[in-house]
């Protein structure tokens, strides 16, 4: 099984794009963020005519999820259970199913936008959440075969960014987010792709960041022990952020032992 996460910042903008990577990495599974529409203004058709189902996850022009899969789709959940609400609403970040026997989740965590922001409060309570569904999951099954792929927005080390003097007072490196980051691990998650994968995953449009490599690795896979154990392979694909119409992520593509 070949699996990738993209956030995508913006399905239909990218809908060219995320055709060739799926035939340029020949992906079973693809879990997209950012999707940027509502589900009735998905592009569907494009994906089916390329034989892939999909469970998508979107309400207006922010935020959104997707699972994209050649391999079956079943048991979508739009949210998982306990997600907390952003101002009485149900925000689309995380949409789960199970493809070819691995129960896939596609998260795009929520960015949390300064230290004492609400939304950064929001933020943390997301995590926590999240980590008391993962710690469900695990305890209740020790074999289950769970994958959390996706938009972290955490760099979890400080080799995560290309100078952490940049990031002083800013999210994405704070010690209550790399905390929440490593409760995911604690609560039975190995993350599998730094062991066999170095590079960043985001750059920013502004300042010149790609060219200069000052980049962010803030997409994961979070696997639990034994799809862990299945994983064989991991690329960042770092051309992608290359050329006219790129997103800000790349692809980060895993590949998983039948």
């Amino acid at each position: 099984m070949r699996m990738a996460t993209w956030n995508v910042n913006s399905v239909r903008t990218r809908i060219d794009r995320i055709l060739a990577v799926l035939q340029r990495h020949d992906l079973d599974v693809l879990a997209l963020q950012e999707l940027k529409c509502r589900d009735e203004q998905f592009p569907f058709g494009p994906f089916e005519e390329a034989g892939y189902e999909v469970a998508c996850w979107g309400v207006n022009q922010w935020n959104g999820v997707a699972i994209v899969s050649r391999i079956g789709i079943t048991d979508v959940e739009r949210g998982f259970e306990g997600q907390p609400l952003f101002k009485d609403a149900l925000e689309p970040r995380a949409i789960g199913a199970t493809c070819g026997g691995v129960r896939v989740w596609s998260l795009y965590v929520p960015h949390g936008r300064g230290l004492n922001d609400p939304h950064m409060t929001y933020k943390l309570a997301w995590l926590e959440r999240l980590r008391d569904h993962v710690a469900g999951v695990v305890s209740s099954d020790p074999h289950a075969q769970l994958a959390l792929v996706g938009d972290f927005n955490i760099a979890p080390r400080d080799e995560d960014v290309w100078d952490m003097a940049a990031f002083a007072d800013s999210t994405h490196v704070s010690a209550p987010e790399r905390e929440a980051f490593a409760s995911l691990l604690a609560a039975g998650l190995t993350e599998v792709t730094r062991p066999l994968a170095e590079g960043y995953t985001y750059w920013d449009y502004q300042k010149l960041r790609f060219p200069k490599n000052e980049g962010m690795r803030i997409d994961f896979a979070l696997c639990s022990p034994d799809l862990a154990a299945r994983v064989e392979a991991v690329r960042i694909d770092r051309d992608e952020r290359k050329g006219k119409g790129a997103s800000d992520h790349v692809p980060v593509v895993i590949e998983i032992a039948d």
